[in-house]
């Protein structure tokens, strides 16, 4: 709880500050040191760890330096969709063994892409409003703690096997549909409040359901069941590992990839949907 706290007292003053630059630079500094802890979960002793975290500052400061916050651009963002749909199935079904045999370089390279994309994301939600970065937010959330209590209650009574055991033991086909169907009904409650005018209007939900329902249950769905994958990508990589947390810089929480594995995907994938 008081990592909650303080973590809040920095994040929602930056969030709602009116221009968009002080929340990217929080969140640079995250992914940042979540990039230290992906150098650390993929054999790097600390110091060369700290040459990832100094590869994805430079990274997403030449980005911003170069004009791509303010700057959407619907090729890159599908590269991106592209690459975390091919690149996730192929993690998944190589699996924890399979996860080693990817060159070092390789796997630090993705990782580091992926947090970049990640900033970018962000960045750009930003500035499209607050409400449109809050919605993709809170999309991942209520997926998350939907699939945990739906889980619990209903796990293997309707699917008999497990979703990845291998994996994530814990997790089930009933927290992923119970997830899925959560989202459905937060964002036909999100468009109602912004059609109603009681938030800022251009929601991600509301961008979707603008080109239709079957484009917004389809993307609602994608999105997801996509973070998901960033979820079990992450239990993949400790557990390859042997790491229960990606570190312990979050006290009570772990570390930063703990909580933002279902964000790396699904953010990049919302600009994706938002800019085609």
């Amino acid at each position: 709880i008081i990592t909650a706290v303080l973590l809040l007292a920095v994040l929602l003053p930056a969030l709602f500050w009116p221009t968009p630059q002080p929340f990217a630079a929080v969140v640079l500094v995250l992914l940042a040191a979540g990039a230290w802890e992906w150098g650390r979960l993929n054999g790097l002793s600390f110091a060369p760890a700290i040459g990832c975290a100094a590869a994805c500052l430079a990274l997403c400061g030449l980005s911003w330096q170069a004009g791509l916050v303010d700057r959407p651009s619907a090729p890159l963002w599908m590269a991106a969709g592209v690459a975390w749909v091919l690149g996730g199935a192929l993690v998944l079904r190589r699996g924890v063994a399979g996860w080693p045999s990817v060159p070092r370089w390789l796997r630090l390279a993705g990782g580091i892409a992926a947090l970049w994309l990640a900033w970018l994301a962000v960045a750009q939600a930003r500035v499209f409003g607050i409400n449109f970065l809050l919605s993709a937010f809170v999309l991942v959330w209520v997926a998350d703690v939907a699939a945990y209590f739906a889980g619990r209650a209903f796990g293997q009574r309707i699917a008999r096997v497990r979703l990845a055991p291998a994996i994530s033991p814990g997790k089930s086909w009933e927290g992923v549909w119970g997830g899925m169907l959560a989202v459905l009904a937060v964002g036909a409650a999100w468009i109602q409040a912004d059609r109603a005018g009681w938030t800022g209007g251009g929601s991600l939900f509301t961008r979707l359901a603008d080109h239709g329902l079957p484009v917004l249950i389809a993307g609602l769905l994608f999105l997801a069941a996509m973070s998901v994958v960033g979820d079990l990508v992450e239990s993949l990589v400790k557990r390859s590992a042997g790491m229960k947390d990606s570190s312990g810089l979050l006290p009570g929480h772990g570390g930063v990839l703990d909580r933002v594995d279902a964000l790396l995907p699904a953010l990049p994938l919302a600009m994706m949907l938002s800019t085609l």
